[in-house]
């Protein structure tokens, strides 16, 4: 069969080609093309546009790019209906793929799966309209979605597990790899890691990563600072948001130094999750411009409580979210300082992950995807 799929960041390009590697798995016909990025290129098929060229975030990013987004959700669109595949599958990314769904939608017979919900339950909950219009099939990753979609919205989906869970796992179980070779790899100190992890896109990585790295390196003295790195973010946008900052910088590994690092200061997103499931504690740092109205906005307009997945997974405040007017560097240091080797807190948080992680359940979720969406299709052949 032949299967469109679109991400919109690096986390999308990660889930997607596991996703593709189950489909391959199952379907020895399979045949892909995609708006992807390099690990779904590395699965084989055809990659139409780079990720890369699609990442913006923020109003007046999107605003001064708004022509190359419109041009390339048109190409998308009519590469669609050109190619005609068997099946759409989204991952993500609402703001461009639901209008690609509208489109197809409505221009055929094309089915519309989506793996990886958009996030509604949070803001823009009247997305779930044009969700239960365009979307043939939903595939959620996070086990509180079932009672959102299905009990409040009366519209059915596929929960199958969380692929960072497997992608962890998977990890963990294959790195052979000591603390002294890490080091030694990168050219490190050797004293122990702070895990900075200041998102994939460059405006979050210019809000929040000099404040990060501000408070990090409070504790220089015992740790090492040391920066997981966007593979998509080229060094020179690293060395202009640093202007100088010593900080070791580690590209392409960023499962490697959650696995060696004692404590993290992280954004908000999939690297929250992550960490805590690497038994990392961390502090959540969120940055924004126009602080004190984003978080009048954040009360008043977000429909949950929390923002990390860790939080939302577990309903409750296991991990310290400092959003907006609440991330300072007094902030930062203080909640960094409770959480690292011999305080306090880690112990609790520690606990808090062990209930997150049993509340993902099981692993295989980019298998059982696979599976249903193969079952779905051949159904509808029938």
């Amino acid at each position: 069969m032949k299967y469109y799929l679109i991400v919109g960041e690096a986390s999308g390009d990660l889930h997607a080609s596991h996703l593709m590697r189950e489909l391959k798995q199952r379907d020895t016909d399979a045949d892909f093309r995609f708006f992807g990025g390099d690990l779904m290129k590395a699965q084989g098929g055809t990659l139409v546009r780079h990720y890369k060229d699609l990442a913006y975030m923020g109003f007046i990013p999107v605003l001064l790019h708004l022509p190359a987004i419109l041009r390339n959700m048109k190409d998308c669109k009519r590469d669609i209906l050109e190619w005609q595949p068997d099946v759409v599958i989204l991952v993500d990314y609402p703001g461009f793929n639901l209008s690609v769904a509208k489109f197809v939608h409505a221009h055929g017979k094309i089915p519309v799966y989506y793996y990886i919900s958009p996030k509604i339950w949070a803001w823009k909950e009247y997305r779930i309209k044009s969700i239960k219009r365009d979307v043939d099939e939903l595939f959620s990753i996070l086990p509180f979605e079932v009672d959102f979609f299905e009990g409040k919205h009366h519209y059915p989906i596929h929960y199958v597990g969380n692929p960072t869970l497997d992608e962890v796992m998977a990890y963990r179980a294959s790195a052979d790899d000591t603390f002294e070779r890490f080091t030694r790899d990168n050219g490190l100190t050797g004293k122990p890691v702070l895990a900075l992890l200041a998102g994939s896109r460059k405006q979050e990585i210019k809000d929040n990563l000099p404040l990060m790295l501000k408070a990090a390196s409070a504790y220089a003295g015992d740790y090492e600072p040391v920066l997981a790195a966007a593979p998509n973010i080229p060094e020179s946008f690293y060395a202009e948001v640093l202007q100088g900052a010593q900080v070791a910088i580690v590209y392409g590994q960023t499962y490697r130094v959650l696995s060696h690092a004692c404590a993290a200061l992280v954004t908000s997103g999939t690297a929250t999750l992550e960490t805590a499931l690497f038994r990392v504690p961390q502090v959540v740092c969120y940055y924004t411009a126009c602080g004190r109205l984003v978080s009048f906005l954040r009360r008043h307009i977000l429909k949950v409580k929390f923002i990390s997945l860790v939080n939302l997974v577990t309903g409750r405040e296991v991990v310290r979210e400092l959003v907006a007017d609440g991330m300072t560097l007094e902030n930062v240091r203080r909640e960094l300082d409770t959480i690292l080797p011999g305080r306090k807190g880690r112990e609790a948080m520690l606990e808090g992950y062990e209930e997150m992680a049993a509340k993902l359940g099981e692993t295989g979720a980019p298998g059982k995807a696979a599976e249903q969406i193969i079952a779905l299709l051949a159904s509808r052949k029938r």
